[in-house]
């Protein structure tokens, strides 16, 4: 009897690592009988730091396995085949009517359990049986898949798999396979170590110019030159490293072309950045030429919207967005402020709380600030709203997001002519490095204390539930042990050391990331489902979330 034979019979008793891969799998939406597997071959680098450092190694394999019937398959970070060599030509041309082909895409969401796509998945080795495929087209196959690690970085470079018939299972594939997959990383770091000399070759070149503003980025390490130190701070550090990594990412076809555009920096001077990827290497070298300065606080950081002076003021926006800061700065500057806030009706008399707000408002020079108002009951936010419509004091509300009302709070969000919205700080990333400055200086901080590039990036991939609060709270802490100097990863506590987000997000991909996730927890995880109800692919959802890190 097959292997297929006996599928029914093995699938009560799968390995648990093997059963979860199903339970993602399905999850996603993808069916066992799916064949049409997706292909991206112009985005696999031929001359990518893996492809060199592994074709030395994947040619001894072919001698070694040269007509046995076993095939080699290399895939690259984003678990897309590069090459699929070594052992049996006809295993080779089963095996790429099946997808398996330079550029073929390999993930759980596509192709099920498989050895590279479970070993991406998992970032560990792991074998594949006949039949703990998840696809039913694989299932006459074995396979053993080994992750390949940047020595240096610790970062995953790929994944190298060895794939046979169902009968042909060695148990000496494993230790076979991992010797290959030490000799591609020592391979890499060695080459990593040449990189970086060419990398710093190009610079010193590139710096034979004494007022030439340069930067060189590369894979752990980074270059400035004495007058791009001049320019540059922290965020701007970040800023250029991620036009490195979108250099160095450019699919084969336009990785030699030039980047060139321009950069508003944190000091608000204005930049042009042209970069190149250095001949042969992984690394980025940059000019920055100076533009005319401007004034940051006109260019960099939002405009207030403009009020109508006296005109009823409703404020929304999550808890630690800093409502109660703008609306009390508001009526402060219309002189004396009463500050009443409705949380205290969860324990006080509603009528004595409504008959002080009255009283208060009465006074005609007497501003008016009503906090946190979705805690008012229906009859305490009539007589609120009452007051709005009637009385000459100026008067500033506070709540949740207007979109996030319902019913009487709704009514009274709807009663104030003026409404102003606060963004989330995970909106709003692209003033971290303004907020942590400000923070630093209201804190009291000395001048040298600043945060590195490094703890911008993994702040920066924060969620920040708790919002500028939260971010306040952070710099306070960090401030009672360091009083002096840079705040490195080290400094962080250790829930803020690691980036959820891999890059930093536009606001307007930040709102698809929510859309999509959203969509995504009512469909309870299942991607063709809510692909269906955002109106797009499946293949498309997937690009998606990968590219938003969800």
């Amino acid at each position: 009897m097959s292997v297929i034979d006996n599928d029914v019979d093995h699938q009560s008793a799968l390995r648990p690592e093997i059963a979860l891969s199903w339970h993602r799998a399905q999850l996603s939406g993808l069916s066992p009988a799916a064949a049409d597997l997706p292909v991206e071959q112009g985005a696999v680098d031929r001359r990518s730091a893996l492809m060199v450092a592994a074709q030395p190694v994947l040619a001894e394999l072919a001698q070694q396995l040269d007509g046995a019937s076993y095939c080699v398959v290399l895939a690259d970070r984003q678990s897309r085949i590069m090459e699929c060599t070594a052992g049996s030509t006809q295993l080779r041309e089963r095996l790429a009517a099946l997808g398996v082909v330079r550029g073929g895409v390999f993930r759980e969401e596509t192709t099920g359990t498989n050895s590279i796509a479970t070993a991406h998945e998992l970032r560990q080795g792991i074998t594949v049986r006949g039949y703990e495929h998840y696809l039913e087209a694989f299932k006459p196959y074995s396979c053993y898949g080994q992750p390949i690690f940047h020595p240096a970085t610790r970062r995953l470079q790929g994944i190298l798999d060895i794939t046979c018939s169902a009968g042909d299972e060695s148990p000496l594939l494993k230790p076979f396979l991992g010797r290959a997959v030490q000799e591609i990383s020592e391979r890499l770091l060695a080459a990593a170590r040449y990189s970086q000399q060419r990398l710093l070759n190009a610079f010193q070149v590139a710096c034979s110019e004494r007022r030439r503003a340069v930067v060189a980025c590369g894979d752990g390490m980074t270059l400035v030159s004495d007058s791009a130190a001049e320019l540059l701070e922290p965020h701007d550090h970040l800023r250029l490293r991620e036009l490195a990594t979108e250099l160095i990412g450019r699919d084969s076809a336009n990785m030699t072309a030039p980047l060139s555009q321009d950069l508003l920096l944190f000091s608000g001077r204005s930049v042009t950045v042209r970069g190149h990827r250095v001949d042969g290497g992984c690394g980025v070298l940059f000019d920055l030429t100076l533009e005319e300065a401007r004034l940051e606080q006109s260019t960099s950081r939002p405009r207030q919207t403009e009020l109508a002076r006296g005109e009823p003021l409703y404020i929304g926006g999550e808890p630690g967005t800093g409502r109660t800061t703008r609306a009390r700065s508001i009526a402060q500057t219309t002189g004396q402020v009463a500050v009443f806030d409705a949380a205290d009706l969860l324990t006080g008399d509603p009528g004595l709380w409504c008959g002080r707000l009255e009283a208060a408002a009465a006074n005609d020079s007497t501003s008016i600030v009503v906090e946190n108002v979705h805690a008012l009951s229906h009859a305490c936010s009539t007589r609120l709203a009452r007051l709005v419509n009637d009385s000459r004091s100026l008067m500033v509300v506070t709540g949740p997001p207007v979109s996030n009302t319902s019913g009487h709070i709704a009514a009274l969000a709807a009663s104030c002519p003026q409404q102003v919205e606060l963004p989330r700080l995970r909106d709003r990333i692209d003033e971290l490095s303004h907020l942590l400055h400000d923070m630093l200086r209201e804190a009291g901080a000395d001048d040298t204390v600043r945060f590195t590039p490094a703890t911008h990036t993994a702040l920066a991939g924060h969620s920040w539930p708790g919002n500028l609060r939260e971010l306040r709270g952070l710099v306070t802490a960090i401030l009672r042990a360091r009083k002096t100097g840079d705040i490195t990863l080290n400094d962080l506590p250790a829930e803020y050391r690691t980036s959820h987000r891999l890059s930093r997000l536009t606001p307007l991909e930040r709102a698809e990331h929510d859309t999509i996730r959203a969509v995504l927890e009512r469909c309870g995880g299942n991607k063709l489902q809510a692909a269906r109800e955002l109106g797009i692919s499946r293949t498309t959802l997937y690009n998606r979330m990968r590219a938003l890190k969800l």
